[in-house]
């Protein structure tokens, strides 16, 4: 047995070999693999090859029995390399740097080794720490932008619940000055699944970490971009444009508060952009029922409405509020996704919210109403009085311009001669449930369906999956007349300091 300081790496014949340039090949872009590097090794000494670890563990390649102590040496650094005979085996062991520590790549074969051989394995051993150091470079990269992206979608979800100190304080050690605004937009890109991690990075190049960008818990096919005073609208208007079928859908300028209602107004115009030529949507493009009721009166309607919530917490409040708010637009599977919390806490707070303004939320016109009074308070600015005369919801609903728009909408079905309208209605009256609104209708429930799935491009609104544009369809129907508003609040609403579990 002998063993070597300089790790025995001698230049290779000056006579030249194809083993040269095969080695090299492993470094070409196909290659790069320790494992490849290995087995071309075994091959080309004619015996066999493996990458060890300080334990005598195999990284790459069959495991070869090797002696302990040698082996200790190597991984330590005490010598380089050393050759070793046994039982008609001969035997190369030479240290690899690996990140972090060492590895030993061991080689024997029957034969002595020649100085061709011996070349071989020398001019090996760099190529596999070359390769070694590339994976463990890349294994770095990966896992700091997985916990750069879980960090931005943590400050999203503190967002996302009102809490703009805590996600300003997450933000400013990374991003400095990021959320130092007080309005922001959010926008929404919809893709390919398997082409959102180059959208997000797409996102992230045009706007400089100058915005948010995080991929969407809840729906594979997004990205969510929060950006501070729409200052990268521009940029990531060019990043869908340029990319077929992806869709981009944009919220109207808010607060930092009111992050949750901007991201449902900008799924909200995701599904306009659908129906659009140029794939791109913002929410303050359209008209929208709330804009055409009197402002004061909307307020004060709303503020009577969630009053009971007022003698919460003030966290406890804005939780409550935020989570309703997105358990309205998506199912609770998905709004625990984008909050950040389970899907029992997002049912247990909404059912408290439930309790305390009195609302049977598993009525579709409920459900609407409450979307109309919650958007309404996250968009005012100051309190409404409280010894106002009150305003009842037939009040709101009983303006012309909130008549007129809602003829023209729902007008727009009327020249299809499956009768789009009157399915929609018995849909809506059988909770947009398909089976009930077919036994009303005396239709199959397939039919109601495709009826329903027909109406959304004549509407510019997406109805079967729910949110905003369902409920300003249904907000329509109401105020025409064509369903009986619901009567909130309810009797005996819950005591405000229930518990909260999940």
């Amino acid at each position: 047995m002998t063993g070597r300081q300089d790790g025995d790496r001698r230049p290779p014949d000056p006579g030249g070999d194809t083993w040269a340039r095969e080695l090299l090949d492993q470094l070409r872009p196909g290659g790069r693999d320790p494992g490849k590097v290995v087995a071309w090794l075994a091959d080309a000494v004619g015996g066999r090859a493996c990458l060890l670890d300080g334990s005598g563990a195999a990284l790459a390649g069959p495991p070869l029995p090797v002696d302990r102590a040698l082996l200790a040496d190597l991984a330590s650094g005490r010598i380089a390399a050393a050759s070793w005979e046994e039982r008609g085996r001969h035997q190369r062991l030479v240290r690899v740097t690996h990140p972090g520590t060492a590895a030993v790549l061991a080689v024997d074969r029957a034969d002595p080794f020649d100085r061709r051989c011996a070349d071989i394995v020398a001019r090996a051993a760099p190529v596999l720490e070359l390769l070694l150091a590339a994976r463990g470079t890349a294994t770095a990269g990966q896992r700091l932008r997985r916990a750069t992206a879980d960090l931005r979608l943590a400050i999203l979800q503190l967002l996302m619940v009102e809490d703009t100190v805590s996600a300003r304080r997450v933000a400013a050690g990374l991003w400095p000055g990021l959320l130092d605004t007080d309005t922001a937009c959010v926008y929404v890109l919809e893709g390919y699944a398997r082409e959102r991690d180059r959208i997000a990075e797409e996102c992230l190049n045009a706007t400089r970490d100058h915005a948010l960008v995080v991929r969407c818990p809840a729906v594979d096919r997004h990205v969510i971009v929060v950006t501070p005073r729409d200052a990268a609208g521009d940029q990531l208007r060019t990043v869908a444009g340029r990319r077929p079928g992806t869709y981009l859908g944009g919220s109207a300028p808010q607060s930092l508060a009111r992050t949750a209602t901007a991201y449902g107004q900008a799924v909200s115009a995701l599904a306009v952009a659908r129906f659009r030529p140029d794939q791109q949507a913002v929410y303050a493009e359209r008209t929208h029922p709330e804009r055409l009721m009197d402002p004061d009166a909307l307020h004060r309607w709303a503020t009577r409405l969630l009053r009971p919530l007022d003698r919460l917490a003030h966290h406890t409040r804005a939780e409550l509020l935020a989570t309703t708010r997105l358990g309205l637009e998506f199912t609770a599977v998905s709004a625990a996704k984008i909050m950040g919390v389970s899907r029992n806490t997002v049912r247990a707070r909404m059912e408290r919210a439930e309790a305390l303004v009195g609302a049977d939320l598993t009525d579709l016109t409920v459900r609407a109403v409450v979307h109309l009074a919650l958007n309404a308070e996250a968009g005012r600015d100051a309190p409404a009085p409280s010894d106002t005369a009150p305003v009842h919801l037939t009040d709101l609903l009983a303006g012309d311009a909130l008549r007129a728009w809602a003829d023209a909408l729902l007008g727009r079905l009327d020249p299809d001669a499956r009768d789009l309208r009157r399915t929609l209605r018995g849909w809506i009256a059988g909770g947009g449930n398909a089976e009930r609104g077919a036994q009303r209708l005396g239709m199959h429930p397939q039919t109601v369906r495709e009826h329903v799935r027909a109406a959304e491009p004549v509407l510019e609104r997406q109805l079967l999956a729910g949110g905003s544009d369902l409920y300003e369809v249904v907000l329509a129907h109401l105020a025409l007349g064509a369903l009986d508003p619901p009567a909130l609040p309810r009797t005996n609403p819950g005591p405000p300091d229930a518990p909260v579990h999940g």
